[in-house]
């Protein structure tokens, strides 16, 4: 029994269809051409009331790039840091996830259904939440290797918490959100925090999140190969990112770490996902901690399903309810979830 989406299966028969070199096989440069080849191709996602673009400062005193999408309500409004997937490796603020480039450049053409870009997804949470998205960048590997990224997301918060009110943003309501990757370093800064007690946060959205350098759970297994994400690739991001020794810090093994007296959060899994269990696992272990926490599993779906916004049309349930339960975070400062 295929229990795959219809819109996702069309997708992967397209990929299928295309032979395209896997990226694991690509040098990184040559990855990152590929992915900047279709950054004009992406889908806009909804329009937002004004966007803008600035920088910031990183964990080693570099710049971090920043693009702030802010609703057409009146504000001052809750704000949302945002960071983009991509392995650690790959992606940036305004750019497609890898694959989904692939596919583009490829083509010639967006492939309908066809995943993804983190902007789409940022413009959707912000129009659908009435919530200030900021989409921070982060130092990239192997050129910055573990822990910049997680430092540079932890460094990320506190910025953005320090200058709420003037980027418009209501001090005391905000939140951190991520994809993939970009899920784990919220997580990480989510603890960081703790222990610094630096920058309140109000709720935690973690989308599809690495959280454990441990790849031998059965979804690892089942989802190995042919949906897109496979394990070969995400051994070619952990290699570009984390030695073998550190792969157990919890700044990147989050699932590692002590979990108590963190943030709300809302884990999203996605049933053809290889990270889907380890996802299930942070939730069941915030819980275990006594972190309000819902578990939001998506079935029929893959790994980028949920940023595919105006392509991956049955994730859009799941995408109204991650916004909604965003902006309960924000305006409450906690989620009245119903575990899930």
């Amino acid at each position: 029994i295929r229990r795959l989406q219809p819109d996702v299966e069309i997708v992967l028969e397209t990929f299928a269809e295309l032979g395209l070199p896997s990226y694991e096989e690509l040098p990184v440069e040559q990855a990152r051409a590929m992915s900047d080849a279709a950054n004009e191709q992406r889908p806009p996602g909804p329009d937002v009331g004004e966007q803008l673009d600035g920088t910031l400062p990183a964990a080693d005193g570099s710049a971090l790039r920043w693009r702030l999408y802010r609703p057409a309500t009146s504000g001052p409004h809750p704000a949302v840091v945002y960071f983009h997937g991509g392995g650690w490796v790959v992606g940036s603020v305004d750019s497609f996830d890898p694959v989904a480039r692939a596919l583009a450049v490829a083509s010639g053409a967006w492939v309908i259904g066809g995943v993804v870009s983190d902007e789409p997804l940022c413009r959707d949470l912000c129009v659908r939440s009435g919530s200030i998205v900021i989409s921070v960048d982060y130092r990239h590997a192997p050129e910055h290797r573990f822990p910049a990224a997680a430092e540079d997301a932890f460094a990320a918060v506190r910025w953005v918490a320090e200058h709420a009110v003037e980027l418009g943003g209501l001090p005391g309501q905000l939140a951190v959100a991520g994809w993939s990757a970009g899920a784990n370093v919220a997580a990480a800064a989510c603890q960081t925090a703790r222990d610094a007690g630096a920058a309140h946060i109000s709720g935690q959205v973690l989308i599809c999140p690495v959280t454990d350098s441990d790849m031998t759970r059965p979804s690892y297994v089942e989802n190995a190969e042919g949906y897109l994400l496979t394990k070969a690739l995400m051994t070619w991001f952990w290699d570009h990112y984390c030695d073998e020794a550190d792969r157990e810090d919890p700044r990147v093994a989050v699932l590692r770490g002590d979990l108590s007296g963190l943030p709300p959060a809302l884990v999203v899994t996605c049933e053809f996902d290889p990270l889907r269990d380890e996802g299930q696992a942070y939730a069941e272990a915030l819980a275990a901690a006594g972190v309000d926490v819902r578990h939001l599993p998506c079935r029929g779906q893959m790994h980028t399903s949920i940023p595919g916004v105006d392509m991956i049309i049955s994730a859009t349930p799941h995408r109204a309810e991650i916004a909604a339960e965003l902006s309960k975070m924000v305006r409450t400062g906690e989620a009245n979830f119903v575990p899930g």
